[in-house]
């Protein structure tokens, strides 16, 4: 048997069948009397389910198990009298109205489409990542056991980070290809190297800053873990968000951080440890990925200078309006790229050439709000009162916020979920405060 460190991974549609219709249901009606008899139990069905996608086919949308456990947690929450009244306390309407103001934005792209359909499919998108803020939020607002969503988060990013990790023997989705040499970089469940980064900074910090509090053996493992799966990703910008997290948790935690991220560094030691023995593979220390050069092969996914330059080409026609959220990678030909279907690596240009200005100001918004609905003055004194969800969510919002200069990650829902279940459960922890 050959070793192969690339295996390429052809989208398929699966039509949903009848077996796996069974499993959404049950996964459906398990949430559902999960968050009735304990709000937090389904808070936890949501952590464990979002990165596990098991995407079915029906007519022309796709049923997932996420979104099978959001709408039984959501049933669930009926079952309380007056749990929407909390999403009225700050910082909840905030980050409510910002996500008002982006899905509106989104829906106004439709003016210009070419393609309506994809400007429905990312409206729907984002009144999801609506759903699981609210969600979250109301879960944790009526049973806040920060002991099993801990444990959640850990056992979520253990599952991933080792689905990530066996990649390095069983083959990637993608890879490094320096002359003769094919490095792998590892995804897992997540749709490719970059978004399992993006992933792993929500991890990072989640765990961290709940090391700080209440340290377990299993918390250990998993931030251990995942921050080795993060730098085999050789996600640039991603590794590079590990220290604007690891700062933001000193900051709020001082001298007593350091005993507590021990796994973190073993986690780091490891990665690195990886990466080398990968160069030495290669015969190069290219792969490391010091230069900001675009690679000689993409992985069919283009590159960031013709993609960003079509972005900027779509905007320019279209400025108010976009071409139509969803519309960039169908419209990439018509912009001289040709062989390429991806969005723009970048979600501020993403928003400019699908929504123009519109939607960029709606960006522009979201990130504002999710950074500002957590920050307070005295910032340094009201920051270290905080709960350690707050200062997760905070840390989280300024690595992504940076990392999607150059990325663009809630056109992924396992990522935007998990983003806006960070968000949810902080904001109705600082609301409590």
């Amino acid at each position: 048997m050959t070793y192969r460190p690339v295996v390429d991974h052809v989208a398929v549609s699966t039509p949903l069948d009848p077996f796996s219709a069974v499993l959404f249901v049950a996964a459906f009606f398990a949430a559902a009397m999960l968050a009735a008899r304990r709000p937090a139990y389904g808070l936890c069905a949501l952590l464990l389910a979002t990165p596990i996608a098991f995407a079915h086919d029906l007519a022309a949308t796709t049923i997932t198990l996420p979104k099978c456990v959001l709408l039984g947690v959501l049933l669930g929450l009926t079952t309380y009298a007056g749990v929407a009244g909390a999403l009225r306390r700050r910082p909840a309407p905030l980050l409510l109205g910002a996500l008002a103001f982006y899905i509106l934005a989104t829906a106004l792209t439709i003016l210009g489409a070419a393609h309506p359909a994809a400007v429905i499919r990312e409206t729907l998108k984002w009144v999801e990542y609506a759903a699981v803020f609210a969600a979250a939020y109301c879960c944790y607002t009526l049973d806040p056991d920060d002991a099993a969503l801990v444990a959640a988060a850990a056992a979520t990013g253990i599952i991933v980070s080792l689905s990530a990790l066996v990649q390095e023997i069983a083959g990637a989705p993608s890879g490094l290809y320096v002359g003769a040499a094919i490095v792998p970089r590892i995804a897992g469940l997540l749709e490719g190297p970059n978004q399992l980064s993006a992933y792993c900074t929500i991890a990072v910090a989640t765990l961290g800053a709940w090391a700080l509090v209440r340290r377990t053996a299993l918390l250990d493992v998993a931030l251990g873990l995942v921050v080795f799966a993060d730098i085999l990703t050789f996600s640039r910008a991603g590794i590079a968000s590990l220290p604007i997290v690891v700062a933001i948790v000193v900051l709020w935690a001082g001298r007593r951080t350091w005993p507590a991220l021990r796994p973190a560094m073993l986690g780091a030691v490891a990665g690195v440890a990886g990466a080398v023995w990968w160069a030495i593979y290669a015969h190069t220390p290219g792969i490391l990925r010091v230069s900001l050069a675009s690679s000689a092969y993409a992985g069919g996914v283009g590159n960031r200078d013709e993609l960003w330059g079509a972005a900027l080409r779509m905007w320019r026609d279209y400025s108010l309006f976009g071409v139509g959220a969803g519309n960039f990678e169908l419209d990439l030909p018509e912009y001289g790229v040709y062989g390429v279907r991806t969005h723009a690596n970048s979600w501020y240009l993403q928003s400019l050439a699908e929504g123009g200005l519109v939607l960029f100001c709606a960006t522009v918004a979201m990130v504002a709000a999710s950074i500002g609905a957590f920050l307070e003055k005295p910032l340094l004194a009201r920051l270290r009162a905080q709960s350690p969800w707050v200062v997760a969510a905070l840390a989280a919002s300024v690595a992504l916020a940076l990392h999607q200069i150059v990325d663009d990650f809630v056109f992924y829902p396992k990522v935007g979920g998990a983003w806006f279940l960070l968000l949810g459960i902080a904001a109705a922890a600082n609301a409590r405060e």
